[in-house]
């Protein structure tokens, strides 16, 4: 199995929209590149996994996150190729590191090693303050609070610097703008 890539250096900023499932960070994300006229970096997980289940109706097992991060990194690094002054990552290996804990009770040294030499300007964590809506890979509406905690936990055992997303609609994205932008650049 391929290693886990290292990030290519970047002279833009990264930022990463990220939390618990159904928080509105795939649209945030796509927004935010739409009005900073930048790079949108889609969830390769959710490719991925979606796959998975429309082929066998099977989940995500910890076989697969090492192919879901090395396809992560791998779709940020061609990415940041094409010298935008920012990407917006619909989520980063940290994201798998949290589902790897609360879903396995574990997580591989590889992608642990990967968190820790990941750089990443700016995390927003997305709220729970929008409505869950179901998909085929989506299970956890009654663990929101909960997994919402775990997110922040790991941001700040990694020493992440990151920014509460919250609000409704255009409310949501207009906090997330001004979040980017508090940024020094």
């Amino acid at each position: 199995m391929e290693e886990i890539p290292k990030q290519l250096n970047y002279q833009g900023k990264r930022i990463v929209l990220y939390g618990p499932e159904s928080t509105g960070k795939s649209t945030i994300a796509q927004e935010l590149a739409l009005h900073y006229n930048s790079i949108f970096i889609p969830e390769f997980a959710r490719e991925y996994l979606q796959r998975k289940w429309d082929e066998s109706k099977h989940v995500c097992t910890l076989q697969d996150l090492k192919p879901i991060a090395v396809g992560q990194r791998n779709l940020e690094n061609q990415s940041t190729l094409k010298g935008s002054h920012y990407v917006f990552c619909d989520t980063d290996i940290l994201e798998t590191y949290v589902y790897s804990l609360a879903y396995f009770n574990q997580v591989p040294l590889s992608i642990e090693k990967a968190v820790h030499e990941s750089h990443y300007d700016l995390y927003l964590l997305m709220d729970v303050d929008i409505s869950w809506v179901k998909d085929d890979l989506r299970d956890k509406p009654e663990e929101r609070e909960e997994m919402f905690h775990k997110f922040e936990a790991a941001l700040q055992t990694f020493n992440k610097p990151y920014k509460l997303i919250s609000g409704k609609g255009s409310e949501r994205l207009k906090n997330a703008i001004a979040a980017i932008d508090s940024l020094s650049i």
